[in-house]
């Protein structure tokens, strides 16, 4: 399990990594999953069809994460905390950026969805 743990880390820390490097929009954390995904998908080549594509190590590791996950909610909590006022004086903006962004994500979704759908209705015999 510390392998996995390993793998992990040094995934999150190839993605830091080539943020910094390249100055790229995205967060390292995010680019460090994507390499894990890469990693993962050459794996599942080089194993062959029909094998776990996850070592198990890796796969216990990640539930064990995820299965605290609502803990890395707390520095959020305690934020929110620590603003209390700033929050109290901006409620307005904030409260109307909130709800706008929250209905341009959903409609945004629902647009991608049904590109997606309609691409995929074409590919069906």
């Amino acid at each position: 399990m510390v392998n996995a743990l390993l793998a992990l880390l040094l995934c999150q820390l190839a993605g830091e990594a080539l943020v910094r490097v390249t100055d790229a929009p995205v967060p390292g954390p995010v680019l460090g999953l994507v390499i894990l995904l890469g990693g993962l998908s050459l794996l599942r080549l080089a194993r062959g069809p029909g094998v776990e594509s996850v070592p198990e190590p890796l796969e216990k590791v990640s539930a064990g994460l995820l299965s605290h996950l609502s803990l890395l909610f707390v520095p959020a909590g305690v934020g929110v905390m620590v603003h209390a006022q700033r929050i109290k004086a901006d409620w307005a903006p904030l409260t109307v950026a909130l709800i706008g962004s929250t209905l341009l994500t959903i409609a945004v979704t629902a647009v991608v969805f049904k590109l997606v759908d309609r691409a995929l209705s074409r590919r069906r015999p």
